[in-house]
């Protein structure tokens, strides 16, 4: 069967964790009542994300027929194009989720694709997937985050203002960093926070309660002064994993905190840890995390000290910059998130109030989620009532108008091309 009309309204499931918002609180939850009529939002239940895409974990489905997206695209190779059904096989190789965080998620990072099939053929359980995981977070809400390593000149400020964190670290890897930082920084980096991880858990608890006192007795003094708002961070972590090791790691990596409408990409092996926020989050299609902290799951301390990147980028450069799509056109303004990997992009769509956006084929497929007002989503003579909280998918080559209704309309939208 060939499907003529390559718009499917989809039903997409939300997946509930300890770290997710409270009930009507949470984005994921609102978003998935609102287009999912078996999903009901339990008021003190914690809902942490929706997913969308052909992953097994929790699939998307046709809204109409039932049928999962997974089966839809493998047997219609149209929906995908050809180029992507040989390229990765008869399934989408993105996956796009909406995440609400109300407590912070692990201190993690993705395996690269060489890692992964090796954690995989290792550990299926803990490691579900063969695929890497580069991904992206665009954020809905305020955000804050931990995202790379912080410039090793501040870390060594924290070694000598910070007690509780020097006593963590021996003094041979402290000499080994302080020598090493100017000609070889990955390394010494490497070695240090290595040194960090693996201490026993009744020193790192000790310590942390010390490292607590310090940042709620003297918040205005805490690390030598102008560092009140990490005193504070480092309080609430606390307050949601009492005397973890992910408190010393808001010393070593960078703490990041970004208003709506920004992006950062993390590459494989980047260390990182969402704090607060609603996001979208596009990735590579695998479920694979390697933990360190901050989680009652499991942690992989040996992995991730070896897969590290162990690069000291500025914030700034973590953030990935919009620009204007130019196969868009109409009463709206059409950005594109156009990260360094083959498997996805991600357009910001907003359209004005009665306007309407034509977005060009694509040449692959796409999952379209309203976040914001309503309108229409018309490819040919399809089209379907968009609301806040529906999703879509688009065939490849559908040329797609979206149409705003009274409030206008804001649309995620992520997608794959072959680039040639």
């Amino acid at each position: 069967m060939v499907l003529q009309v390559p718009l499917i309204r989809l039903k997409c499931g939300a997946n509930s964790y300890d770290w997710g918002k409270i009930g009507h609180d949470s984005a994921a939850a609102r978003f998935t009542a609102a287009h999912n009529p078996d999903f009901k939002i339990e008021a003190e239940k914690p809902y942490a994300e929706l997913w969308m895409g052909t992953h097994p974990s929790n699939p998307s489905f046709d809204a109409e027929s039932g049928r999962s997206l997974l089966d839809l695209v493998a047997s219609n190779q149209q929906l995908l194009s050809t180029d992507i059904d040989e390229a990765y096989g008869s399934k989408l190789p993105f996956l796009f989720k909406v995440l609400s965080i109300n407590k912070a998620l692990s201190i993690q990072a993705h395996p690269d694709k060489k890692l992964a099939e090796r954690l995989h053929a290792e550990d299926p359980k803990n490691y579900p997937d063969d695929n890497h995981k580069p991904e992206m977070a665009l954020t809905l809400t305020e955000f804050e985050g931990f995202c790379g390593f912080r410039p090793l000149d501040e870390i060594s400020h924290f070694l000598e203002t910070v007690p509780s964190f020097r006593a963590l670290i021996p003094q041979a890897e402290i000499d080994l960093f302080n020598n090493q930082k100017s000609t070889e920084p990955k390394a010494a980096l490497k070695a240090l926070y290595g040194a960090l991880l693996t201490q026993p858990n009744e020193k790192v608890e000790s310590e942390a309660v010390k490292l607590v006192e310090e940042a709620s007795s003297s918040p205005l003094t805490f690390a030598g002064g102008n560092h009140e708002d990490l005193a504070k961070l480092i309080q609430k972590l606390n307050k949601q994993f009492p005397n973890d090791i992910g408190l010393f790691s808001s010393l070593v990596l960078n703490y990041l905190t970004m208003g709506p409408g920004e992006a950062i990409f993390l590459k494989a092996n980047d260390p990182h840890a969402y704090i607060s926020g609603d996001i979208i989050e596009c990735m590579a299609a695998s479920d694979n995390v390697v933990r360190a902290g901050f989680t009652p799951k499991f942690k992989d301390v040996p992995n991730l000290i070896e897969m590290l990147t162990y690069e000291t980028n500025p914030i700034e450069k973590q953030k990935l910059q919009p620009v204007q799509f130019d196969r868009a056109s109409g009463d709206g303004e059409v950005l594109l998130f156009d990260p360094p990997i083959e498997e996805f992009s991600v357009l910001k769509v907003d359209v004005e109030k009665n306007g309407e956006v034509v977005i060009d084929g694509l040449n692959g497929p796409s999952i379209v989620i309203i976040t914001r007002g309503g309108g229409e989503l018309r490819v040919g003579p399809k089209g379907e009532v968009a609301s806040e909280g529906s999703v879509f998918f688009v065939g490849a080559e559908a040329r797609t108008k979206i149409k705003g209704a009274e409030e206008g309309l804001t649309a995620y939208w992520a997608f794959t091309e072959i680039r040639k």
